[in-house]
């Protein structure tokens, strides 16, 4: 049976029209008194939406329909929508499906049991789950709203997106379809190539692999780890930026940088450090910290067992451990050989000991120095405990050599001159005071830090009884003793002091021996 009220201007009115029903019938004393009932290949049209179902009641009154088996709705050639019951109001442009409800729209997709499509605002309510599928995004949750006009989602509660092999879990997330892009809000997880992003607001770009995140974020990503205040990362290129109080972890090599901007691409294995920049290395058994005004990494062999790093310090650069500490104006640390170079007036304490030169290279053993190397107006100095006088050595270059931490041998190259004083082995006082003036000096000195025995070849020396030492004979003329800047803890690396003015070291230059000029004769 075709109804006679279709005939019109279908797209303008609105009413809804019955434009076909195998069957109708109205009992104003049935079960239904108000609605027409109509079976059999039934089809309702509404300003140029289409509803075809099974069986319907049809309220003509209320211009409404309750539509029974196999319910299809078609509204223009983008979207289209089954469902095994639905009921829709003209007059407030509102289609409420039930069980087994599919809504397309375009090349997206929506499943679910409960879902209401608002026309006349364009949107689309589902509630008791759904989920969307827009290519290869998939995504899944208790309560979402769909914007056909803007193409944005939104879901919540139990909120799983699945993006090619990104798997994103959250409360709350919104999406924009036409860019790909995710926004999730509280507390969020995304799972990606064994990469784990824990965050709070982020925005992921599912076509770029880029992910940008507020709040405090952290991404883990097999052995290392990166925490910040905002970061930003890319998959594909491995690189990672972190601003506000930043903290990157290597578990595999037990160290650790700090910074209020950091840079790293985990696939190059290089970084970039700076605003109260700090590496904290916890490889050996006491925690060596290290801070600098910049910071830059490089790793060499990556993802190799010969995996090595090299940390480039410049300006203002403070180390800290319980066995050494250091200040310089720059520094390279290098994990191959534990060794690390210090530039511009660098100076080092162990002890009692300082040791200061143009450069200085100090190799690490386990949790204690192994050696150290003064190159270029090298100058050893060590206070000897509970005196006021002071064992010196200084000389072009100074090698010293330590066990367990302790040192044992010193050899002096170049200009060597040295003032120490021997002790008495039985009641320890100072015996008096030795001055020696030669090209090499080499002492060997005990466990319990006193001087064994003393080698050089041909010299110029002098001993002094103790009584007898001049006050201007008592320290060498490099003699410099800078206990003040020494870093005294963790903390105080980001404190500098330095030296005062005219105290800084000027390099020396290595003379260059003449050019010769040869005379070219002209024929």
């Amino acid at each position: 049976m075709r109804s006679h009220a279709a005939v019109g201007n279908k797209k303008s009115d609105d009413k809804v029209f019955l434009i076909h029903a195998d069957e109708l019938r109205y009992d104003q004393y049935g079960p239904v008194p108000d609605a027409q009932i109509v079976k059999g290949r039934v089809h309702f049209m509404h300003k140029g939406s289409n509803l075809w179902c099974d069986s319907a009641y049809f309220y003509q009154q209320s211009n409404s329909v309750k539509a029974f088996g196999h319910v299809r709705y078609q509204q223009g050639k983008a979207l289209s929508l089954k469902a095994d019951r639905a009921a829709y109001d003209g007059f407030r442009q509102l289609l409420e499906a039930r069980k087994n409800v599919v809504l397309h729209h375009g090349d997206k997709t929506l499943y679910t049991d409960s879902l209401d499509y608002d026309r006349f605002n364009d949107y689309a309510y589902f509630f008791e789950g759904g989920r969307l599928i827009d290519k290869k995004d998939r995504l899944v949750s208790d309560w979402g709203d769909y914007n056909l006009k803007t193409r944005e989602a939104t879901f919540w509660y139990n909120v799983k997106m699945r993006s090619g092999n990104r798997t994103v879990t959250t409360d709350e997330l919104h999406y924009d379809t036409k860019k790909s892009l995710a926004h999730v809000v509280g507390p969020s997880k995304i799972i990606q190539n064994g990469s784990v992003i824990q965050t709070t607001d982020g925005y992921f770009d599912s076509k770029s692999d880029l992910a940008e995140m507020y709040g405090r974020s952290t991404v883990i990503d097999k052995d290392k780890e990166i925490t910040g205040d905002s970061l930003f990362y890319n998959k594909r290129t491995g690189m990672a930026r972190g601003l506000g109080k930043v903290i990157y972890v290597d578990k595999r090599n037990k160290n650790q940088l700090l910074g209020e901007r950091i840079f790293y691409n985990e696939k190059t294995g290089r970084g970039f450090a700076t605003g109260r920049a700090l590496v904290k290395d916890y490889s050996q058994k006491d925690t060596l910290f290290m801070h600098a005004d910049s910071m830059k990494i490089f790793t060499f062999n990556m993802n190799t067992d010969s995996m090595y790093r090299k940390v480039h310090c410049f300006h203002h650069v403070k180390v800290f451990r319980q066995d050494v500490q250091a200040i310089c104006d720059s520094l390279v640390l290098n994990s191959k050989d534990s060794c690390m170079t210090m530039y511009r007036d660098p100076i080092a304490w162990s002890g009692d000991r300082q040791i200061l030169g143009e450069i200085i290279k100090v190799y690490m053993n386990d949790s204690t120095v192994r050696e150290a190397h003064v190159i270029n107006q090298a100058l050893s100095i060590e206070r000897i405990p509970r005196q006021k006088y002071f064992n010196q050595l200084s000389s072009k270059e100074i090698s010293s050599y330590f066990i367990k931490g302790k040192i044992r041998r010193v050899i002096a190259s170049g200009n060597a001159k040295a003032i120490f004083y021997p002790v008495d082995d039985k009641d320890s006082t100072l015996q008096g005071q030795v001055y020696i003036e030669t090209d090499t000096i080499k002492m060997f000195i005990s466990p319990e830090r006193r001087l064994d025995k003393i080698w050089t070849p041909k010299n110029t020396g002098v001993m002094l009884p103790m009584t007898q030492i001049p006050a201007e004979k008592l320290k060498l003329p490099e003699f410099a003793w800078f206990e003040e800047l020494r870093p005294t803890d963790p903390q105080d690396v980001f404190h500098w002091r330095g030296k005062g003015e005219g105290s800084a070291l000027k390099v020396i230059q290595r003379r260059r021996s003449p050019q010769q000029k040869v005379n070219t004769v002209s024929r």
